[in-house]
C-alpha cells in the first residue's frame, strides 16, 4: 500500500450500539472481549450462530458513550436484525447510521506517521473527533479512518492522501487472505474458528459465555480444527459457488466465494494438500494459497 493512498470503503456500513447496558449487551454476543475495547483500543470480531457457525464479522470502535460498528454494507441489514432480535429488554439502543458515516482505509505506513502512535494492531487515536485505527485483524491491512462524510474529503487532502482505486485494496486483502467481501455467502457454511479468526485476533478463548462458544471451545481444545478458510486463484476455467475441490479425484475442499477475490474451505491437514501444486474443480484449475501468518501445526 502505498503511503499516500487512501481506499474509500463504500462497501462499509456503520452501526452505533449504546445505552446503560450496551457493553454488557454486546459481551453477551461476540467472540472477543469487548473490554479491550477503549478510547485506544478497538477489537475485530464475530457473531455466530449458536451452533458456532459464521454468521457476521465486524469491528468495535469505542466513540463517546458507546460503541462504533464498522460491519461490511451487504451485511449491515441482517446484523441490525440479529443485535435487535438479542436486544430483549436491554436498556441498548442501535442506530443505522451508514448514511452518515464512511470508512476510509490507509497505509500502515502512513499511521505511523502519527503523534504518540503505538504500532499495535488495534491501536486507536483520534483526528480532532474521528477514530483512526490500526487494522485490529492484521497490521498489513493498514489502518481506517471513520468520520462524516461531510468532513471526508477535506480531512483527506489536510492528510495529503490520494484517493485511489478500492480495487487495489480488495487485491490486496486477498493475497494477505483475508476475505474483502462477499461475507454473505460464508454464512452458516463454515465454524467462526474455520476463518482463522484465532490468528486475525477475533476469538478470546478466555472470556465467558457468548453466542456459538462451546463448539468453538471444543474445536480448539480437541485440536479438531481440520479445514480452514483459503484464498483460492484460478489459473484457467471458472470457478463456481459451492463445486468441490479435488487433488488426483480425493476431495480437498469447497468454493465459498466463486467471484474477483475467490476463497474456499480446504482441507488443510490432508496429506494430498499442498501449496506447490495444481487443483482441480469440475470447471477450473486452480492454486490454493495459505498466508504465512496462518498456524497449521
Amino acid at each position: 500500500m502505498n503511503i499516500k493512498n487512501v481506499y474509500i470503503l463504500d462497501d462499509r456500513a456503520i452501526l452505533y450500539v449504546n445505552g446503560e447496558d450496551a457493553k454488557e449487551f454486546l459481551q453477551n454476543l461476540i467472540s472477543n472481549d469487548v473490554n479491550k475495547v477503549s478510547d485506544t483500543s478497538s477489537c475485530f470480531t464475530s457473531l455466530l450462530s449458536p451452533q458456532g457457525k459464521f454468521l457476521f464479522e465486524f469491528i468495535i470502535i469505542k466513540h463517546k458513550s458507546g460503541y462504533i460498528i464498522d460491519c461490511e454494507k451487504s451485511q449491515v441489514d441482517g446484523l441490525f436484525k440479529q443485535l435487535s432480535v438479542y436486544k430483549l429488554r436491554s436498556k441498548v439502543e442501535i442506530l443505522n447510521l451508514s448514511n452518515e458515516f464512511v470508512v476510509a482505509a490507509f497505509s500502515h505506513e502512513k499511521f505511523l506517521t502519527f503523534n504518540e502512535v503505538q504500532d499495535v494492531p488495534g491501536f486507536t487515536l483520534k483526528y480532532r473527533e474521528d477514530p483512526i485505527f490500526l487494522d485490529p485483524r492484521n497490521k498489513q491491512l493498514g489502518a481506517r479512518l471513520i468520520i462524516n462524510l461531510e468532513k471526508l474529503y477535506l480531512s483527506l487532502k489536510k492528510l495529503g492522501l490520494q484517493d485511489s482505486s478500492l480495487q487495489d485494496y480488495y487485491s490486496h486483502s486477498h493475497k494477505l487472505g483475508i476475505v474483502p467481501k462477499d461475507l454473505n455467502k460464508l454464512q452458516n457454511k463454515l465454524f467462526g474458528i474455520e476463518c482463522n479468526y484465532e490468528e486475525l485476533n477475533g476469538i478470546d478463548f478466555k472470556k465467558g459465555c457468548y453466542v456459538g462458544q462451546e463448539n468453538t471451545a471444543r474445536i480448539k481444545l480437541k485440536n479438531k480444527l481440520s479445514k480452514r478458510l483459503l484464498p483460492i486463484n484460478s489459473v484457467q476455467g471458472e470457478l463456481t459457488e459451492g463445486e468441490s475441490i479435488y487433488h488426483k479425484e480425493k476431495e480437498i475442499g469447497k468454493v465459498l466465494i466463486e467471484k474477483d477475490y475467490p476463497f474456499a474451505l480446504i482441507k488443510f491437514r490432508d496429506v494430498n494438500f499442498s501449496e506447490s501444486i495444481d487443483f482441480d474443480t469440475k470447471g477450473a484449475l486452480i492454486k490454493i494459497e495459505k498466508p504465512d501468518w496462518i498456524k497449521t501445526n
